[in-house]
């Protein structure tokens, strides 16, 4: 039974029901004719290949123009200016490709970076809500992750399609919350996994709190507000480049990955405790990953595997700096064995540790960086005003 049965039903045209075709046998002229035109076709199409310099560019190549999503990019403040920034200034840092132009390539993760736009002040269009609510969401959805081995780049696309998801909507009840992360889970799961869960298998990790039925209304739901954008460049899709730009060897194959598995699931442990946090939002993605990495290197091997320059990543990499703290005074996570999982492919496999409590402490240390860097706050009266000439104390 297919996921979808009883849901959708193609109606197929009516079988019983003939069309006369009418077959006209063509002049032998209007073939003459019609021969004439291909190898007038043909021969103009060879002339204008024959034009093309040795490892020159062709002519009907498309070009990538952004400034449709920059103009759509412009009601963000500073968020046009970085962009142009990024797309024509900064060079790619991708190596030579064999199946792809190293530039194409960058340019076009960069344009999805326009396209794809979060915003952390989705808050205020749910004011029933409160933003301790999309923590507890987005750690169960790293647990149930867990469990049914789904890869890390699923579950970053669910959090995305959930974040962009809330910023087209108004008023959403908190009792609808855990039907839009599962539905999330369960479209991006479709798109990245080979052998995705089942329909019911998500409803089932619900505990009966979501049906079937509510999962794919939601599903269509969503995907209608999403205008169907579903392939957004998540944080783990950038730091999987970046650490793989920084270890690249004598492997002629970009595609393989060349970098320590154990270095790579220390930072996606730090990019899943920030990801909870709704500030992380006010971050481009591929800043936050270069911000995790900067925080395990150095920021000259950053600089050369993101092309980002200090001053686009500094403001990111000390707030997450009490992130990092914490995830250094707790054990090193270490790699996990699962059934039917390649040991090559295991860091891809998304897992779970306490991080509400992480969190928790992460936030309380940044309350306190925060604290220190603070002036004295001024009485409960108002502004702090000089004593009177009698209160003076006096020199004599």
């Amino acid at each position: 039974m297919s996921r979808r049965s009883g849901r959708i039903t193609l109606q197929p045209r009516d079988q019983n029901t003939t069309h006369e075709v009418k077959v006209t046998r063509k002049r032998k002229s209007e073939q003459s004719n019609k021969n004439k035109t291909q190898e007038g076709t043909k021969k103009q199409s060879y002339e204008i290949q024959s034009r093309w310099t040795q490892g020159g560019v062709s002519p009907c190549v498309l070009v990538e123009t952004p400034h449709k999503e920059l103009e759509a990019a412009s009601n963000l403040s500073g968020f046009k200016q970085f962009r142009f920034k990024n797309l024509f200034v900064k060079s790619s840092p991708l190596p030579c490709l064999s199946w792809a132009s190293s530039d194409d390539v960058w340019i076009k993760m960069l344009n999805k970076e326009l396209k794809y736009v979060h915003d952390k002040s989705f808050v205020e269009l749910h004011p029933k809500l409160q933003p301790k609510m999309r923590a507890i969401l987005l750690d169960w959805l790293l647990e149930v992750s867990e469990v049914y081995t789904l890869h890390r780049e699923t579950f970053y696309l669910a959090q995305d399609f959930f974040d962009r998801f809330m910023l087209t909507q108004k008023d959403i009840n908190k009792n609808r919350l855990q039907l839009i992360g599962i539905t999330s889970l369960f479209i991006a799961s479709k798109i990245e996994e080979i052998y995705p869960p089942k329909l019911r298998e998500f409803a089932y990790v619900t505990d009966g709190a979501c049906d079937e039925e509510e999962i794919l209304e939601m599903e269509l739901m969503m995907l209608k507000a999403l205008n169907w954008d579903l392939c957004p460049e998540t944080v783990i899709s950038w730091l999987k480049l970046y650490i793989q730009v920084a270890s690249l060897n004598d492997n002629p194959n970009f595609l393989e990955p060349q970098f320590s598995q154990e270095t790579y699931i220390q930072i996606t442990q730090l990019l899943d405790l920030c990801i909870l946090d709704l500030t992380s939002l006010d971050y481009q993605y591929g800043v936050l990953a270069a911000a995790a990495f900067c925080h395990f290197t150095s920021f000259e091997v950053v600089q050369k595997a993101s092309g980002l320059p200090w001053d686009s990543i500094a403001d990111c990499v000390n707030w997450m700096a009490p992130f990092m703290r914490t995830v250094s005074e707790c054990d090193q996570v270490q790699l996990k064995d699962f059934k039917k999982v390649a040991a090559d492919d295991r860091h891809n496999i998304q897992t779970h540790v306490d991080y509400l409590a992480m969190l928790n402490d992460a936030q309380q240390k940044q309350q306190q960086c925060l604290a220190r860097l603070s002036p004295v706050p001024p009485p409960a009266g108002g502004v702090l005003t000089p004593p009177s000439s009698t209160e003076k104390p006096s020199n004599h």
